[in-house]
C-alpha cells in the first residue's frame, strides 16, 4: 500500500495547479462527465433504492473520478494522484476491522452489507457541537456512556478554558483540548464504562498542535480510541490536517476521516454528490491512510442531511461502498430540528434506517445543524441506537416505504425547523433524566415506528 511518505512526496512533486482551477476546471467537469458516462440519475420516487447495479455503477464512477482527479494539497498547490494499481492495492489492503476500546467495553468495528442483520456500530454523542460549560460537557458525556447500545462516544466541544474563550492555534486551545480529554474520561468512569472509546479525537482541538499536545497518555486518551480528522470539500487537504493524521498514525491508533460533500456545492446535485461521497472513501484510504470513514453529506442551504435527496444519495453511496469494498463506513446524521421536538426524532429515524439497511454503521446525534450551544441531549443518540438495532435486517424495499412515510411528516418544515430546547431546558441534569414532555415525545415516536413495522428489541 502507498505509505504516508509516498503521499507527502506526491504532495510536493505533483502537478502544479491553482486551487480555483482544480475546483472549476478539474473537479466539477470530471464529476459531471462520470455521472453522464454511467447514466446515474436521481429517482425522486425512491429514497432507498434496491437496484444493485445502480450502486455498482456509482462505485465504478467514483473509482474513475478519483483516478483522474486525485486530491489537492492547499499548501503546495499541487495535485496528489494515484495510478489504478495503487488505488486497487490500497482498497485491497485497507483495514477490514478495527479493535476499539478496552476491557469489557472493547468491541470490533466490522464492515456491513445492505440488509445486513448484524447490528451496526453505534457511535453516539454530540459530534463536536459546542457546549457552554464543563458541567454541561461532563453531564452529556456521562449520559452518552449510559446508553447500552453505545459502542463509542463522540464528545461536545468546549468553548472556553481557564475562563477565556478558546481561540484556534493558541495556548487556550491547547488547554481546552487537554480539558476535553480529561473531562471525557472522567465522565466515562462515572458511567461505569471507562474502556469506551472516544472516536472523535478531541472536538476542542482544531489545530494539529493542540491535538498533538493533548495526545499525551497522561490526559487519558489511548491508542484504542478512534481518532478523527477532516478532509475539506472539494477533495482538499492541507499540512495541518495531514499533521494530525500523521500524529495519530505514529501512535498506531485507528484513524478516521470525516468528509462532507455539499449538495448544491461543487458536487452539484444528488447524482454528483453521491459519486463524490463514495469517492471520498478512496481519497481517505489512499491520502490519509484511514482505518474508518465518516461521511456526512450536507445540504448547502439547510445544513442537514435528512431531505429526500440527501437520504437517497446516502443510501446509494453507502451501498456502493458496502457492496464493493470492505471499508469501515459510518454515516453521520445531521437534523434540521432540535431536541425535544417530534421532527427531530422523525429525521433521526429516517436517517438511521436509511444508513443501516444500506450497509452502513452510524454516528448519531440530533443537533439542529450544530449551530447552537447546548442544543443536544442523550435522548437523541439513545433513540438513534434503538432504531439502528431494530432496523438491522430490514429489507430495502420495506425500509424505503417506512422512510418515505417518515419524511412526509417533516419535509415541509425543513426550511423553517423548530430549534427545540437546550439540554438544561428539557433534561434534569442532577438526576440524569429527560423531562416529562420529552419522554412523551420519545414514546410517541417509538409507537409511530412500531406502527410502521419497526420492531424494537424488548428490554
Amino acid at each position: 500500500m502507498v505509505s504516508f511518505m509516498d503521499v507527502m512526496e506526491k504532495a510536493v512533486t505533483g502537478k502544479p495547479c491553482l486551487a480555483r482551477d482544480f475546483e472549476l476546471k478539474i473537479f466539477v467537469p470530471k464529476l459531471r462527465e462520470v455521472v453522464k458516462e454511467y447514466n446515474i440519475k436521481y429517482d425522486s420516487t425512491t429514497i432507498i433504492p434496491s437496484d444493485n447495479s445502480l450502486a455498482d455503477d456509482i462505485f465504478e464512477a467514483a473509482f474513475d473520478f478519483f483516478l483522474e482527479v486525485g486530491a489537492y494539497c492547499m499548501d503546495t498547490e499541487r495535485i496528489i494522484r494515484f495510478d489504478e494499481n495503487e488505488i486497487k492495492k490500497g482498497l485491497k489492503e485497507a483495514p477490514s476491522k478495527a479493535l476499539l476500546g478496552e476491557g469489557k467495553d472493547a468491541r470490533t468495528l466490522t464492515p456491513r452489507k445492505p440488509e445486513d442483520k448484524t447490528p451496526p456500530w453505534c457511535f453516539l454523542g454530540a459530534g463536536g457541537v459546542p457546549v457552554s460549560s464543563e458541567k454541561i460537557f461532563s453531564s452529556l458525556v456521562e449520559g452518552y456512556a449510559s446508553i447500552p447500545e453505545a459502542n463509542s462516544i463522540t464528545t461536545p466541544a468546549l468553548t472556553s478554558a481557564g475562563g477565556l474563550r478558546i481561540r484556534p492555534r493558541s495556548p487556550i486551545e491547547m488547554l481546552g483540548a487537554i480539558r476535553n480529554a480529561v473531562l471525557a474520561r472522567e465522565a466515562l468512569r462515572r458511567a461505569g464504562r471507562s474502556g469506551l472509546p472516544i472516536m472523535n479525537t478531541l472536538a476542542t482541538a482544531e489545530s494539529a498542535v493542540a491535538l498533538t499536545m493533548a495526545l499525551h497518555p497522561r490526559y487519558g486518551l489511548r491508542t484504542t480510541d478512534g481518532y478523527l480528522v477532516a478532509v475539506m470539500d472539494p477533495f482538499k487537504v492541507d499540512f495541518d490536517r495531514l499533521n494530525k493524521a500523521y500524529a495519530v498514525l505514529s501512535l498506531g491508533a485507528p484513524l478516521g476521516i470525516c468528509i462532507s460533500p455539499l449538495l448544491g456545492g461543487y458536487s452539484g446535485g444528488a447524482e454528483g454528490t453521491a459519486v463524490a461521497n463514495a469517492a471520498y472513501h478512496l481519497l481517505a484510504t489512499l491520502v490519509s491512510q484511514a482505518t474508518w470513514h465518516l461521511p456526512f453529506p450536507l445540504h448547502i442551504k439547510y445544513v442537514c442531511n435528512t431531505t429526500p435527496e440527501l437520504l437517497w444519495l446516502i443510501s446509494v453511496s453507502g451501498q456502493a461502498i458496502s457492496r464493493n469494498t470492505h471499508l469501515l463506513s459510518l454515516n453521520l446524521n445531521y437534523t434540521a430540528a432540535g431536541p425535544c421536538t417530534e421532527m427531530c426524532l422523525h429525521e433521526i429515524a429516517a436517517s438511521v434506517i436509511t444508513s443501516v439497511v444500506s450497509g452502513l454503521s452510524i454516528e448519531a446525534l440530533g443537533v439542529t445543524g450544530g449551530r447552537y450551544e447546548d442544543n443536544m441531549t442523550p435522548v437523541e443518540p439513545r433513540f438513534s441506537a434503538e432504531v439502528a438495532h431494530a432496523a438491522a435486517g430490514v429489507g430495502r424495499e420495506d425500509a424505503d416505504s417506512i422512510v418515505k412515510q417518515l419524511v412526509n411528516k417533516y419535509v415541509d418544515k425543513i426550511a423553517n425547523p423548530p430549534v427545540g430546547k437546550r439540554y438544561q431546558e428539557c433534561f434534569d441534569i442532577s438526576r440524569m433524566v429527560p423531562s416529562r414532555e420529552y419522554i412523551g415525545i420519545y414514546d410517541k415516536a417509538k409507537k409511530e415506528l412500531e406502527d410502521l413495522g419497526i420492531a424494537f428489541k424488548r428490554k
